[in-house]
């Protein structure tokens, strides 16, 4: 039973990749959304269609039973009729239950389970590949809620549609076909019903599928305005917000409960309306024959059978516009997400882009200038060479262009003038997940998991050894205190988990598990962004020894504030207002007498001070 199960549920491979983009239009991104599980949708569509079919079935037979009954003597019944008894056996013991439960096997072991992680893995995945800006536009919790209720809505319109749709269809077609075998006005009343519940859909549904996106919109909202603030907690507490943030969440879903309230109101008039032409078939069809049966044109097994299918098709109407109203308000969600998630990536890897192999470390910035797309900010005209294994300090205020610059070779951004080129190579002709890899980066802000300690410092490379993750651990002076780590749940160690953005360890210790990572990683360019900022001396002095030892060999971009780290780098390169005003060694720089020499001289604690103009200069 078990390997039954499991073919079943391989039906649908419910990880395959999608092919090419998500489609901006509804019809071509539920196909993108659905592409590759389309045979097993259709024979489950196939089997529910036939589990519909039952249906006119058991009618049929339940007016063959009474026309027995009303011709036969009731003395030996059973003994004339054998064989209708069994057929009526065969059909209700094992046809019906079969095909039910076939139908049941086809949407809750193939296409439910499935269907949900395909669509969602494709939305995750092409959501992944959006550039920075796209994120740092809207909240998290906001595109996780989109990515969870577009995939939720995609399903719930395949299943519904192949539950109800197909089911409903083949009842109504049988049902149309007995019908014209008993009187073809009885059929054509039937037919007439059928156009005006069609209409009636048609008048309703678009309106519920606008509502249904509005309140899928205003929803998403409320999660991301929660999840803003709960990520902010510690901000909310320490500025005695509370109530502040209570109002902000409230007034989002203020919004919600009136999109809410308005579809409430559509979906009740529609129900109703449904309601009441449901109840005006039962009155066609069995008075119409009985109407017949007056004029000896039909029989009392018609009668029962075109009650039973009068009484069916009225309660499953009912069924299908609560089932249909379902679909569209699915629809309209996933015409929702689809706006937010289905927007081009605007920094893709061109169509010929190859992998970078492992790099000597040789950076170049070739007139580069990248502003935001703003008329000041940023780096302008910058032309820099770094040659393998050099080790570059990077100094200047805030809004200077160092964080630019080090994105640019990241990748995060393209020039809008210009090139950044690694080992000759321009970035935008080479994968931006091979160039990563070729770059261990530790910044000021360390992002951390909610993962244990082993996970956070094994993301430089997954597949190191626990000795390896232990040496890297050693080599960043963390060793020490990872192995006290004590999570809520009891995990020690590597084993501990910590926390959302790592909120359960201070500072410094966050940055040297990034520092673990880094060392881990062992890449051949090594970014330091304020690596040290957040260590006392002591421990920075220790750290300092094992930068050294990593720096061997790598080439190094160190932006600081604290002069006295990056004094002595091989070359030092001073920015001021998007351009490299200055470049050389400690020594040189300093006896130059320019900006360089000013900074050092007014350092206070031994970090690079801000006067009122350097406030005043446009933040990266």
């Amino acid at each position: 039973m078990h390997g039954l199960v499991q073919r079943l549920g391989g039906a649908i491979d419910a990880f395959r990749p999608a092919e090419g983009a998500p489609p901006q239009q509804l019809g071509a991104f539920m196909r993108w959304c659905l592409r590759g599980s389309w045979p097993a949708l259709t024979v489950a569509a196939a089997i529910s269609a036939l589990a519909g079919a039952t249906e006119v079935v058991s009618a049929v037979i339940l007016g063959w039973v009474v026309d027995a009954a009303v011709e036969s003597p009731a003395q030996g019944f059973f003994a004339a009729q054998w064989h209708l008894i069994l057929w009526f056996l065969a059909f209700y013991l094992l046809a019906r239950p079969l095909a039910f439960g076939l139908s049941s096997a086809s949407n809750s072991i193939v296409v439910g389970p499935n269907v949900l992680p395909l669509v969602l893995s494709r939305l995750h995945r092409w959501t992944l590949g959006q550039a920075v800006t796209f994120f740092d536009n809207d909240f998290a919790g906001r595109i996780a809620q989109k990515q969870m209720q577009a995939a939720r809505a995609v399903t719930d319109t395949a299943t519904e549609v192949i539950n109800t749709v197909f089911f409903a269809l083949a009842s109504v077609i049988g049902s149309a076909i007995f019908l014209l075998a008993v009187d073809p006005w009885i059929a054509l009343a039937l037919m007439v019903w059928l156009v005006a519940y069609v209409l009636l859909i048609r008048i309703f549904l678009p309106k519920i599928r606008e509502n249904s996106a509005a309140r899928a919109s205003s929803r998403a909202m409320v999660s991301g305005q929660v999840v803003d603030t709960i990520t902010n907690i510690k901000t909310v507490k320490l500025f005695a917000h509370a109530a502040f943030e209570d109002r902000v969440a409230l007034q989002a879903m203020e919004v919600f409960r009136d999109k809410s309230l308005e579809f409430g109101v559509i979906s009740t008039w529609f129900r109703f309306s449904l309601m009441a032409l449901a109840g005006v078939l039962p009155v066609l069809l069995i008075g119409g024959t009985l109407m017949m049966w007056q004029q000896g044109a039909a029989t009392a097994g018609d009668i029962a059978a075109a009650g039973a299918v009068a009484l069916r098709i009225a309660q499953m109407s009912g069924w299908v516009s609560f089932t249909l109203m379902g679909i569209y308000t699915s629809v309209g969600e996933v015409e929702d997400g689809m706006r937010t998630l289905s927007a081009p990536h605007t920094l893709a890897d061109a169509p010929d882009a190859v992998d970078l192999p492992r790099v000597q470390g040789a950076v170049e910035f070739r007139g580069v200038s990248f502003a935001y797309g703003r008329q000041r900010g940023g780096v302008q005209r910058i032309d820099l060479s770094i040659a393998p294994g050099e080790k570059i300090g990077i100094v200047g205020a805030s809004g200077a262009g160092k964080s630019t610059l080090v994105a640019l070779l990241l990748r995060l951004y393209d020039p809008e003038e210009g090139a950044v080129l690694v080992d000759g190579k321009d970035l935008r002709r080479v994968t931006q997940e091979s160039l990563r890899r070729q770059i261990g980066m530790v910044t000021q802000e360390t992002a951390m998991f909610n993962r244990s300690a082993r996970d956070n410092i094994a993301y430089g490379r997954p597949d190191a050894t626990q000795a390896q993750i232990e040496a890297a651990t050693e080599a960043a002076e963390a060793l020490g205190f990872v192995r006290d780590l004590v999570d809520h749940r009891g995990n020690r160690g590597f084993d501990a988990f910590l926390g959302e953005r790592g909120v359960k360890l201070s500072g410094g210790q966050r940055q040297r598990v990034a520092l673990a990572r880094a060392f881990l990683k062992d890449a051949p360019i090594l970014v330091l962004d304020e690596a040290t900022s957040a260590l006392d001396s002591e421990v920075e002095a220790s750290i300092q020894e094992a930068l050294e030892r990593v720096m061997v060999g790598k080439t190094v971009l160190a932006i600081a504030h604290r002069l006295s780290t990056i004094a002595a780098m091989d070359r030092i390169v001073v920015m001021d207002q998007g351009r490299i005003v200055e470049e050389g060694s400690h020594a040189t720089l300093l006896a130059k007498g320019g900006l360089y020499a000013r900074y050092w001289q007014r350092q206070s604690g031994g970090f690079l001070g801000t006067d009122e103009d350097d406030a005043e200069e446009a933040a990266e």
